[in-house]
């Protein structure tokens, strides 16, 4: 991915969830249901500009599972080295509610 956020945007990879149904069989995240508010962290910005110039690092790190808002972030897509096309979501570090432990 050559992505790299700028400021105090995050890009995120968002996770899917699978259910079972009563007999057992796994019934994957499809699109009549709600996305998923999970996502993993790939990327992170360098940090908020500050008004006097001094720059905040995120507190949110690369690696990281995270729970953010509904509508905070916007949906891209990018081809990978192989041509295949990938779904991300760009965030800012304001849109994420917690760090998932």
């Amino acid at each position: 991915m050559n992505l790299r956020p700028l400021s105090d945007h995050l890009i995120l990879e968002q996770l899917t969830k699978e259910e079972k149904s009563l007999s057992g069989i796994i019934l994957p995240d499809s699109m009549e249901k709600e996305k998923s508010q999970q996502g993993l962290v790939i990327a992170v910005g360098p940090g908020k500009t500050l008004e006097n110039g001094q720059v905040r690092e995120l507190s949110i790190k690369v690696g990281q599972k995270v729970l953010f808002t509904k509508y905070g972030p916007n949906e891209v897509k990018i081809k990978d080295d192989n041509g295949k096309e990938k779904e991300y979501l760009v965030a800012r570090e304001e849109d994420i509610l917690a760090i998932i432990e």
